[in-house]
């Protein structure tokens, strides 16, 4: 019976819980699950590339949730943070919860549950943040388009907030750090990759590719930003620890700042 091995998986959360699924099954103590395109393997180390099945991944995922639902949630967004090795720690941390001794999600004794907690919470902070600072501009195409640069890979959690909120025009959400967005066209939000020779930040220079209609409601925002804001009161610490300077380039408020 092996006990350790290399599963290389394709990048997906269905494709990690898949491999998940043949872990348990060939009972390995140590599965170090790596993506596809970033194996990182000793000389001598048996792999083995698992290719996406629904089905294993659908009964790994309600395996856990039947145990927490915490717990699963903390999966997918620890997965979310992109962290070197999150991989080979999640698996742990679903060992953990299989097992008869496992004391719960909540478990801070337990350092990997610690650390996928804590990881989940940076996720979850940064997918509100997300929700708060996107900021559409209309394109000439009658598309509202957005640029974002999360630190963490928040776009499938964003998702149907948008959605909901924004259920009548067509959208596009760019994520430029990892070249996919989200294109929602009236019915359905599907996952879309674009060609893009300019990332459009709040510049003080116009773009072709946006309506005049749109610089001028920048501008009257902008007005209305400055001319709501009282001087003396002005916080600068407090107001960099609710709106980050990393986020300043694609908030239209901001374009003088910048």
């Amino acid at each position: 019976m092996n006990t350790s091995k290399t599963l290389v998986y394709d990048g997906s959360f269905n494709g990690f819980l898949t491999a998940v699924f043949i872990g348990f099954e060939q009972k390995l103590t140590h599965a170090d699950i790596q993506k596809q395109g970033q194996l990182q393997s000793g000389l001598f180390a048996e792999t083995e590339t698992i290719f996406t099945n629904i089905e294993k991944a659908q009964r790994v995922w309600n395996g856990v949730r039947n145990k927490s639902n915490t717990a699963i949630k903390n999966i997918y967004f620890a997965f979310l943070s992109e962290q070197k090795n999150m991989e080979a720690l999640i698996y742990r941390y679903i060992q953990k919860l299989m097992g008869s001794k496992y004391k719960g999600a909540t478990d801070f004794s337990d350092d990997g549950v610690l650390k996928i907690n804590q990881l989940a919470h940076k996720v979850g902070r940064e997918k509100h943040r997300m929700e708060a600072f996107v900021r559409f501009q209309l394109t000439k195409d009658d598309v509202y388009f957005a640029n974002i640069e999360p630190d963490f890979d928040v776009l499938p959690l964003i998702s149907k907030h948008f959605r909901n909120r924004y259920a009548d025009q067509q959208w596009i959400i760019y994520d430029v750090k990892r070249k996919y967005g989200l294109f929602y066209d009236l019915n359905t939000v599907e996952i879309i990759s674009l060609d893009l020779s300019d990332i459009h930040t709040n510049s003080m220079e116009k773009s072709a590719a946006f309506t005049d209609a749109e610089y001028e409601y920048q501008d009257l925002w902008n007005n209305y930003f400055k001319s709501t804001t009282i001087k003396s009161r002005i916080n600068n610490k407090l107001h960099v620890q609710h709106v980050p300077k990393r986020y300043w380039k694609y908030l239209s408020e901001k374009k003088e700042a910048v």
